[in-house]
């Protein structure tokens, strides 16, 4: 279960990577694929739903039933991810407002789009570096298997949807360096 969930940070870390290209083609002056943009978006969008909101809900429920300091951890992450699901959302609607030719000031969407990178990064690694050691102290195998049991498709099957619909992102996807 921490070898999947460190392999989706890795995957997440990639998708970020794909957008700071996108982002620095903004700040170059350049016109990025904003179409690319948009299947990024959509995909961390969903895989935000239906992954990651659910292990957020049940890890905590897990952790703070074993060690009740760890609500204060996890009520952050929780408003953290809150806060970052409202910044994609805003940049998605941004992005239909350029794709159907509407007024975006492009120097707006580029300092959204880097202030939500940012945020994402910083969120991976409070998860990286807090909360996962909790995981792996206070959850055992038995309470890993229930855990991966009660999520929905794992990232994989996410990945290879990714790759059939979107080729032009899983090849960009592919090519962004592992962060591991």
């Amino acid at each position: 279960m921490l070898t999947q969930l460190r392999q989706d940070h890795a995957n997440m870390a990639r998708l970020l990577h794909v957008l700071q290209l996108k982002h620095k083609t903004l700040a170059d002056g350049d016109r990025p694929d904003f179409r690319l943009i948009r299947e990024v978006v959509d995909y961390i969008l969903d895989y935000m739903n239906g992954f990651t909101i659910p292990l957020e809900r049940i890890c905590s429920d897990r952790l703070v039933a074993r060690e009740s300091r760890i609500n204060e951890l996890t009520e952050r992450l929780a408003s953290d991810y809150q806060h970052l699901h409202q910044q994609l959302m805003r940049l998605s609607q941004d992005i239909d407002m350029i794709l159907m030719d509407g007024v975006m000031p492009m120097d707006k969407f580029a300092d959204d789009l880097k202030v939500y990178l940012e945020a994402h990064r910083a969120y991976l690694r409070a998860e990286r570096e807090e909360l996962f050691p909790l995981i792996r102290e206070h959850l055992d195998e038995d309470d890993l298997a229930r855990l991966a049991a009660e999520l929905p498709a794992q990232a994989g099957a996410e990945l290879a949807r990714l790759q059939e619909a979107y080729p032009e992102l899983y090849t960009e996807f592919r090519e962004a360096p592992s962060p591991l």
